[in-house]
């Protein structure tokens, strides 16, 4: 036993001093490396002692204008602890509003200034305050969902998958080609509807259309962000109330699935359900709308038929304390990320203890918040 946790003190050592692509790569070479690196007490010291940037970049919509701000409660540099307007280096002139689509971990943004007017999109690096044009996608169509997949590191592959709508095809100001409903080509009976399906690829630096999407009329989207994990982007969407299926998106071959959650998670008596992802594995946040609880459930198979209970989190303390909360996300291997009135709070259902930030008047409840966790080398986003 002291042999053991002699070597999780010198793992521990040597991995909170590597840099962050190092870090994560060693996450594959054994279950303790993996586990060790999500530790609060790990992520805390290796942010130090790397100065990496992790925390969370929050959205907010008020007035028509998208604001935005990092928070973070390990960054070595406190003024960044919460920083407003953090996507305001986008523009040389005077502030735009910027709104974020899509982020991944390793700290990218995607996203588009003026985009009530006309669009303009960005992929960029906040940490280096790096960003480069991204050619615009087809103005013809809605978005629906976007998501972003980093494939390659050294050098830098990344895509970009939107998914649009059909059904505002033939909305006013459309071309006339526009799908109709009950159409051969937009809809099949009023039972099916397509949504198109565009993927940027930063190797060529341009947009292609895939196949359509063909899902029923009766799915719905969640309104969270799509979650990355096992290689794929996942979206949450829900045929019924007691049917919850999840789309996936694998980027190196470029395919979707569809697969349903099973019956015992999509229980009527669960107040939320959502994607999260945990310790790199796909996760449902599923609360419980009569004991003030969170059951995770972690994917354990591909085809996310197989789930376990990884934990229940007892809210109770919490919401005695901020009232009313929304569980958000996984922040590391035993903190959540919650959402209160005004407020951001990291809960560590381990200990019991938490820390909470006040936000802006104009965050009472933000739009998105999305998970960063960046290094601060300069990156080369062009082929």
């Amino acid at each position: 036993m002291a042999s053991s946790n002699f070597s999780n003190d010198v793992l521990f050592e040597i991995l909170s001093r590597t840099d962050l692509k190092t870090m994560k790569k060693c996450r594959i070479l054994s279950r303790e490396c993996k586990d060790l690196t999500y530790e609060s007490s790990f992520m805390q010291l290796h942010s130090q002692r790397t100065t990496t940037m992790v925390g969370y970049l929050l959205q907010s919509l008020q007035s028509c204008r998208y604001d935005s701000l990092f928070l973070s409660i390990d960054n070595p540099d406190s003024d960044r602890k919460l920083t407003r307007n953090f996507l305001d280096f986008l523009s040389e002139r005077e502030p735009v509003t910027v709104r974020i689509l899509a982020t991944v971990d390793e700290g990218l943004v995607f996203c588009c200034t003026r985009p009530f007017i006309a669009d303009e999109f960005y992929i960029c690096k906040p940490s280096t305050q790096q960003s480069e044009v991204v050619p615009s996608p087809n103005p013809r169509y809605f978005t629906e969902k976007v998501g972003m997949l980093v494939l390659g590191s050294n050098p830098l592959w990344f895509k970009i998958v939107r998914i649009s709508d059909s059904m505002h095809d033939s909305w006013p100001g459309c071309p006339e080609d526009g799908f109709e409903e009950g159409s051969e080509d937009g809809f099949d009976d009023g039972c099916y509807r397509r949504y198109h399906c565009e993927i940027f690829d930063s190797k060529s630096w341009e947009w292609s259309q895939s196949d359509d999407l063909i899902l029923s009329t009766y799915n719905i989207f969640a309104h969270n962000p799509s979650v990355s994990a096992c290689g794929g982007l996942h979206w949450l969407i829900y045929e019924t109330e007691q049917h919850k299926n999840i789309l996936s998106f694998y980027g190196d071959k470029e395919n979707w699935t569809t697969s349903s959650l099973p019956d015992h998670l999509c229980r009527n008596d669960r107040r939320s359900t959502y994607l999260a992802t945990c310790q790199g594995s796909l996760a449902l946040l599923c609360t419980d709308n009569k004991i003030n609880s969170v059951d995770v459930w972690v994917s354990r198979d591909c085809s996310h038929q197989i789930w376990a209970k990884k934990v229940t989190v007892n809210l109770k303390s919490i919401i005695g304390e901020f009232g009313h909360v929304f569980v958000d996300s996984f922040y590391n291997a035993d903190t959540l990320f919650i959402i209160g009135y005004q407020t951001a709070i990291f809960y560590n259902f381990k200990t019991g203890k938490f820390r909470s930030t006040k936000l802006p008047f104009n965050y009472e409840k933000p739009e998105a918040s999305y998970f960063i966790q960046s290094d601060f080398e300069l990156v080369q986003f062009k082929p």
